[in-house]
C-alpha cells in the first residue's frame, strides 16, 4: 500500500511539474486552456442538470433545471466561440473573489480570539488578496497571463514537493521494511536486502 501511495505521489508531482513547465513557457496556451477547461465544465454542468430535470417527480423542478441547463449550454459556447472575453470575465470573476476573500480575512483578523501572530496573518493574508483583487480589476488583460504564470509556480512548487514526498516515503517504507524484516519486494528475503 505504501509503494502504491509513493508511486502515486511521483506520478502527481511529474505530472504536476510539466504542467507548471508548460504554463510558465506559454502563458497565452494555458489561459486558452483554462477557458477551455472551463466550457467543458459547463457543458458537463449542462448534462447533470438535464438529468435532473428529467429525473425530477414535479414539473417545477424541471423547469428549472432545463433552464440552468440552457444557461449553462450557452456559457460553454460563448466560452468557445469568444475566448478572449471569456477569460476577461474568468479574470474579472478571479478578482471580485479575492477581493471578497481578502475583505473576509481581514474581517477576521478582527473578530479572532487568537494570538497576535495569528491575527497579523489574517491581515497580511487579507491585504494581499485585496491587493491581487484590484491589481487583476486595473489590469485584466496581464491578470490573466499572470493567473497563467502563478498557476505554473505552484503547479512547479506542488510537483516537486509530491515528488519529493513520494520518493522520501518509498525510502521510509524500505528502511522500515528492512527494520522489521519484511521483504521489500515480492521474492526478496531478508539477505537479499541487505
Amino acid at each position: 500500500m505504501v509503494k502504491s501511495m509513493s508511486t502515486s505521489l511521483i506520478w502527481r508531482g511529474v505530472l504536476a511539474v510539466a504542467v507548471g513547465i508548460v504554463a510558465l513557457a506559454w502563458p497565452g496556451i494555458t489561459v486558452l486552456a483554462l477557458v477551455i477547461l472551463f466550457a467543458i465544465y459547463a457543458f458537463i454542468a449542462a448534462a447533470i442538470e438535464a438529468m435532473k430535470a428529467f429525473s425530477s417527480e414535479r414539473a417545477g423542478p424541471v423547469v428549472g433545471h432545463l433552464l440552468l441547463g440552457l444557461v449553462d449550454v450557452t456559457a460553454g459556447i460563448v466560452a468557445i466561440a469568444w475566448p478572449g472575453p471569456t477569460a476577461l470575465v474568468l479574470v474579472l470573476l478571479v478578482g471580485a473573489w479575492a477581493v471578497a476573500a481578502g475583505v473576509i480575512e481581514v474581517y477576521a483578523g478582527f473578530r479572532v480570539n487568537k494570538s497576535a501572530g495569528t491575527r497579523a496573518l489574517f491581515f497580511v493574508s487579507g491585504l494581499i488578496s485585496i491587493a491581487f483583487g484590484i491589481v487583476l480589476f486595473a489590469r485584466p488583460g496581464m491578470g490573466a497571463v499572470t493567473l497563467a504564470l502563478l498557476i505554473g509556480l505552484f503547479s512547479l512548487v506542488y510537483g516537486f514537493s509530491a515528488l519529493f514526498e513520494g520518493i522520501d516515503l518509498r525510502h521510509t517504507d524500505h528502511k522500515v521494511r528492512r527494520a522489521v524484516g519484511t521483504p521489500t519486494r515480492q521474492g526478496d528475503t531478508l539477505a537479499s536486502v541487505l
